[in-house]
């Protein structure tokens, strides 16, 4: 009688047992699924909003006067009938005023959008786009200063300015959109690639008149389109 008393005791104890290893392997799990972050499909986590997104506003607007006012000027002033007596320096000077706050807007916001990021790969990113700007405009002014030189042809340094900057600055905005996966950015850039090259198949002044409506224009309708887009955004970016 002991020893059946005995076995049924072993046996009691091995049920308890094995619920309550049970029990403590469900409330585990479910706390695990509970602090699990969402993933893609990609094994990544999704983030709450978005990452190194920023406010262009600032650049498109810096940019947009620099078209505006550096472009018109040059074409109110230039061609067989100018509209306007100009000193021939003004243009080239409002242009570069402009292009030098725009570049430091443009740097000061892939900067921000690196601080912004999570992922080692968006910082670094982020620094590279960030340099870019500089390397560019530095080796567009040795590339046209030494044509210029070379040709002697210092006069050729009123065409290459409009569209080597509007080119260059066309496919760094390319490389932000690609990499922030921001369409608007992508599309002004691909627009201003075009548009400053294509306008070298006109004479002055519609090679100006080309640059200050199609670059300037673009860059007012992007300053707006911006505002829908940091609106529709789920999070607050930075604002540049």
């Amino acid at each position: 009688m002991s020893v059946t008393t005995a076995a049924a005791a072993a046996t009691a104890a091995t049920t308890a047992s094995s619920a309550t290893s049970t029990t403590s392997a469900s409330t585990a799990s479910s706390a695990t699924t509970a602090v699990t972050p969402v993933t893609t499909v990609t094994g990544r986590p999704v983030a709450a909003g978005p990452q190194g997104d920023v406010d262009n506003r600032a650049t498109y607007i810096s940019f947009g006067l620099a078209y505006l006012l550096g472009h018109g000027s040059a074409a109110l002033s230039k061609g067989d009938s100018p509209l306007l007596d100009l000193p021939g320096w003004l243009p080239m000077a409002l242009l570069g005023a402009g292009l030098a706050v725009g570049t430091v807007q443009a740097t000061v916001a892939a900067l921000r959008a690196q601080r912004a990021a999570t992922e080692p790969d968006d910082v670094l990113s982020g620094q590279l786009l960030g340099a870019a700007w500089v390397t560019a405009f530095a080796a567009l002014f040795l590339a046209i200063t030494g044509l210029a030189a070379t040709l002697d042809m210092p006069d050729v340094q009123s065409l290459l300015w409009p569209t080597g900057s509007g080119f260059v600055v066309g496919l760094l905005y390319i490389a932000e959109g690609a990499q922030r996966r921001n369409l608007l950015h992508y599309a002004l850039g691909t627009w201003l690639a075009l548009t400053s090259t294509a306008a070298l198949l006109l004479g002055t002044p519609g090679f100006y008149w080309v640059l200050t409506v199609a670059g300037g224009g673009a860059y007012a309708i992007a300053a707006v389109l911006e505002r829908r887009r940091l609106h529709s955004l789920p999070g607050v970016p930075q604002r540049a």
